[in-house]
């Protein structure tokens, strides 16, 4: 997997997506929580460089032109889990 970037990193690039921290801080699991239209992005933070992040889609019909944008603007691709499909 590409590296998408420094955690300070990813968060500047999802700005322009209207996706950022809440101000709450970080969990204690060594995650911080973004939150953009329809989606919630989990960022590890205890990496130096991240390979992958976890969304989760709150909302189908906002979130997934967001994401669409995302990643076509970016040049990162997404993959389902559960049935292993990729998508840029």
């Amino acid at each position: 997997m590409a590296e998408l970037g420094s955690p300070r990193r990813v968060i500047r690039d999802l700005e322009p997506f209207n996706t950022s921290p809440d101000g709450s801080g970080g969990s204690a699991l060594g995650t911080l929580t973004l939150h953009g239209p329809g989606l919630v992005v989990d960022l590890p933070t205890a990496a130096e460089e991240l390979r992958q992040i976890m969304v989760t889609v709150v909302e189908e019909d906002t979130a997934w032109p967001v994401l669409a944008r995302l990643c076509r603007v970016l040049g990162w691709k997404m993959m389902d889990p559960e049935s292993g499909r990729t998508f840029m």
